[in-house]
């Protein structure tokens, strides 16, 4: 939930919607409170609204919290700028160099305080000072981004390369006065309003103390705001009435066509969120619900292109990430029902890729394991072929008799995907693995092999031998065993289950070298059904009483569940018979 409202937070600072921000960032630190990023956040967006004491507060929060953290420290310099605390600013940049050296925002951001104590510490009046000296200072940049009417300025280089020209140098701002961005700004930074003219006009520039000659090429008079404010031009009040009732009538119009989708009754849905586009063009939740009709009518064209629009246009209006994501995966969700080879899914996984990206939602989620899995399917249905893979058998079988395991198994490989219910595949790759010492490969494909056919008495050959190399004598002859049952005189299962008795019996004869004893001891420990027998209440008492009570032990014998358990922990080496 912390995650959820930081990202409200930083979407809506991406939007200029500073307020906002620092609500979302203020419940996702209610809910994180030792967050440091959280605290960073806001102090920045506590900046952008020159609401330098609250920056401040917060990004001392962040450096205590995490005082190894760079961006702390540039948080912290730039509220003490903001405050006109120059000294501090210093320290707090310095600070942060100490910990990230090459810090391009640190070497700046100290620069510009250096520069701004220098300035503060000098008179300012005297021979070539200029009287708007203080508006270009290091704050000139946090003031411009915060003002709405000199925020996108800041997009333009020839603008920035201005200003950054006057805060070199403040003295060249006639050099600039006829571009109407640069007094738009100034009047930003020393907070006044000005009235823009046409260049032809010959126009004074007034004071609020006296007056000035003309300027070069004459185009701006000004005033202070304060005596005699210059009204901003305002929308006239019946024109915001009509757009907020235009407003209504389309939310309206949506309402009829969710209560038409609902009945579905969907061409009438169609037309009453097509007379809500119209209406309003600024909500993108129109455009995704008629893509919702197009999509459950099988309109998946005309679904994928109010889709697109819907993307397209909440990018320009910097909506909600979350509709954004559900227009994308809408779009994704039309893709798969038109795919029809494995290729057309890749541009549907790639949408629901896109849409995760705007929000992690778990049904998009869900969506997109599902059409990569569909993908693989058909992928697998696309290049099966029983011909092919009895010819790659084939050529598998070859090699296994020259001995060349290795090359062996790419053919299997290959018959395998060229039809994947093939029993004989697995159990001839289970044989290459085997004859490389690969048993838990080798095993996996004969648990295939006996899954795809439990008639074929070859996977419990393979399955039993493999079992035995790997010393697991009990659950060997267990295969061996199932495997008899199917075919009773197969002598490859009969050889099997002999093999397996003489090892069996040699540990229960305790016949078994101290190496053997110690080696099967540590296999058997880390066979669950061996750590399951030991850590059973009833078997621990059982063990107790055939150490400590004969007679309790005879009863226990009579039981054939636990005495098979008592065998397989003999079998393992953990109980020995004297």
């Amino acid at each position: 939930m912390a995650d959820e409202a930081k990202a409200k937070g930083n979407a809506a600072f991406s939007a200029g919607n500073f307020t906002d921000a620092v609500t979302h960032f203020t419940e996702a630190i209610n809910l994180a409170p030792s967050n440091h990023v959280l605290y960073s956040n806001r102090s920045a967006a506590f900046a952008s609204l020159n609401n330098f004491s609250e920056a401040l507060s917060d990004a001392q929060k962040t450096v205590e919290l995490k005082p190894d953290w760079s961006k702390g420290y540039s948080r912290l310099g730039a509220a003490h700028m903001g405050l006109h605390n120059y000294d501090d600013a210093v320290s707090a940049y310095k600070k942060g160099l100490d910990i990230d050296p090459n810090n391009e925002a640190l070497k700046s951001g100290l620069s510009d305080a250096e520069r701004a104590s220098v300035r503060a510490s000098r008179p300012r009046t005297g021979p070539g000072a200029s009287p708007f000296g203080d508006a270009f200072g290091p704050e000139m940049w946090v003031r411009l981004a915060s003002d709405p009417s000199t925020r996108g300025f800041l997009q333009q280089p020839d603008f920035v390369k201005m200003m950054q020209d006057l805060q070199k140098n403040p003295s060249n701002l006639n050099l600039y006065l006829k571009d109407q961005r640069v007094m738009q700004a100034l009047g930003a930074l020393l907070n006044l309003k000005f009235q823009t003219r046409s260049p032809e006009e010959d126009v004074e520039m007034h004071s609020a103390a006296d007056s000035a000659s003309s300027t070069p090429g004459g185009s701006t008079d000004w005033k202070r705001s304060e005596p005699e404010p210059v009204p901003e031009p305002e929308p006239e009040p019946m024109e915001e009435k009509e757009k907020k009732e235009t407003k209504a009538q389309a939310q309206k119009e949506k309402e009829n066509g969710n209560a038409a989708y609902k009945k579905k009754d969907f061409e009438t849905a169609i037309q009453h969120y097509s007379k809500a586009i119209d209406l309003d063009d600024e909500d993108i939740s129109f455009l995704t619900n008629r893509a919702a009709v197009y999509l459950e009518i099988g309109k998946y064209e005309d679904c994928i292109k109010d889709c697109d629009k819907a993307v397209e246009r909440g990018r320009e209006l910097r909506s909600d990430y979350k509709m954004v994501a559900r227009a994308l995966t809408r779009k994704g969700t039309a893709l798969v029902k038109m795919s029809k080879t494995s290729k057309d899914f890749d541009i549907a996984i790639e949408t629901f890729q896109k849409a995760l990206t705007e929000h992690r939602n778990p049904d998009t989620l869900k969506k997109l394991n599902d059409a990569e899995k569909a993908k693989k399917d058909l992928e697998q249905q696309e290049y099966f072929d029983p011909q092919i893979a009895d010819e790659e058998r084939e050529k598998g079988n070859q090699f296994f008799k020259d001995q060349k395991y290795p090359d062996a198994i790419k053919h299997y490989t290959e018959a395998i995907k060229r039809n994947p219910k093939d029993p004989k595949s697995y159990s001839n790759r289970a044989a290459c693995y085997t004859k490389l010492g690969a048993m838990p490969e080798g095993l996996k494909d004969a648990e295939k092999c006996i899954e795809l056919d439990p008639t074929f008495s070859k996977g419990y050959t393979r399955k039993g031998a493999i079992q035995f190399f790997m010393k697991e004598y009990q659950k060997a002859l267990e295969t061996y065993q199932e495997g008899l049952k199917l075919d009773p005189r197969n002598q490859e299962l009969l050889d099997g289950i002999k093999r397996c008795v003489e090892q069996i019996n040699k540990a229960s004869r305790g016949d078994l070298t101290p190496e053997e004893l110690k080696e099967r001891q540590a296999k058997g420990m880390q066979d669950p059904e061996i750590q399951n027998i030991l850590t059973d209440p009833v078997m621990r008492q059982v063990l107790v009483d055939f150490q400590e009570n004969p007679k309790a032990a005879q009863e226990h014998m009579k039981n054939p569940l636990v005495m098979d358990k008592i065998q397989k922990l003999i079998n393992a080496g953990i109980v020995q018979v004297k």
